[in-house]
């Protein structure tokens, strides 16, 4: 019963996704129909809980196989609805928090079975996602709240970008600076409760390191060497790890930004070029991962991830020059990036399908004896 889930959670995840791209593209300012008032200031809860959170906790639950599992992936969604439906007087954002809380537990269940540095790193990122949502919920302004939601996406990816560099023979100096940075990342996420301007320093000291220890001890380094799907997913990662690094000196640099070209600058260098990157690079393993069905790497591939680049650096740069305009076309080139991503990845998913079903019949006519059995 509970496999029956996963098509049915990741469509209404990408629908997500989808919903959250439009509300992007309505705060910078392009004139689309809105659908419901007040549609641009859900970006974020839609981007982080209705897509990411949801592909995450799902990719969980199915790796565990614990049916209670999927009562996160159905929670973000679940939270997701309610705040498009207007209710968000504490209803919506308590239903995400319930759901952040069941990835919590599937997380103590993974260190309680793996007592390694990448399960407590993972466990950590799903503890800042509850973190955040609590504050939310308590009506701390965002400046407090989005650090950790940024905290959710970063430790989750460095958590299993851990993994794979010990598997790579990770050195005792290269594990001892990534416990250093992650102490330093909670620390400032935890002093902005009280200082946000010294909170969001240190964590963007942490971020600029996270990138730096990536761009040292990642197997990307080596994989990037290979042909194919471990090019390609290399060729993504370490473009996101520029990202990385320029989302955390511009938190270092300016702090606690509450608006503006400069909030808009730190948010995205982060959670389009570093957190996409590593969507982009990592769909035809996770899809298949977590739908059973194949999505075939190809070389069409690299325009979507050529235009998320290409888009973030025109938004990013336009922020820093304060060019509303380039911001804005930025903007509207990553969403076209995003919208070409699920076409290529849907593609790709229907012409294995179809060869796969070739075979079959190629195979039968080969074997008429087996048919008629």
């Amino acid at each position: 019963m509970a496999a029956r889930l996963r098509f049915p959670l990741l469509v209404l995840a990408i629908a997500s996704l989808v919903a959250a791209v439009w509300a992007g593209l309505l705060r910078l300012g392009w004139s689309l129909p809105q659908g419901r008032p007040n549609l641009a200031e859900l970006h974020g809860p839609l981007m982080v809980f209705g897509f990411l959170g949801t592909v995450v906790s799902l990719e969980r639950a199915v790796a565990l196989r614990r049916a209670w599992g999927y009562l996160a992936p159905a929670g973000t969604l679940a939270g997701a609805a309610l705040l498009l439906a207007g209710l968000r007087q504490g209803i919506g954002e308590l239903v995400l928090l319930a759901a952040g809380c069941v990835l919590v537990a599937l997380f103590v269940l993974i260190l309680r079975t793996q007592t390694t540095a990448p399960a407590a790193t993972l466990l950590l990122g799903a503890v800042a996602w509850v973190v955040g949502d609590a504050l939310w919920l308590h009506g701390d302004p965002l400046v407090q709240v989005v650090p950790w939601w940024a905290g959710f996406l970063v430790l989750t990816i460095v958590g299993e970008r851990l993994e794979l560099a010990a598997m790579s023979r990770l050195t005792r100096s290269g594990r001892l600076l990534f416990l250093a940075l992650t102490l330093l990342f909670l620390a400032g996420l935890a002093c902005t409760a009280s200082d946000e301007e010294t909170g969001i320093r240190l964590a963007g000291a942490a971020l600029a390191g996270y990138a730096l220890w990536l761009a040292r001890f990642d197997v990307a380094r080596q994989t990037v060497r290979r042909a194919g799907l471990p090019r390609f997913v290399a060729l993504a990662l370490l473009p996101g790890y520029v990202w990385l690094g320029v989302g955390g000196l511009l938190w270092l640099r300016d702090g606690a930004a509450l608006a503006g070209f400069v909030h808009d600058a730190e948010l995205h260098a982060i959670f389009l070029g570093f957190v996409f990157s590593m969507i982009f690079g990592h769909a035809p393993v996770i899809f298949p991962g977590v739908l059973g069905v194949s999505i075939p790497y190809r070389r069409p591939f690299y325009l979507h991830l050529g235009l998320l680049h290409a888009g973030l650096a025109l938004r990013v740069g336009g922020d820093l020059a304060g060019s509303a305009t380039a911001a804005r076309w930025g903007g509207l080139v990553n969403a076209t990036a995003i919208a070409l991503f699920l076409v290529s990845t849907l593609a790709s998913a229907a012409l294995a399908r179809r060869s796969r079903r070739a075979r079959v019949r190629v195979v039968r006519r080969g074997h008429p004896a087996g048919v008629r059995r």
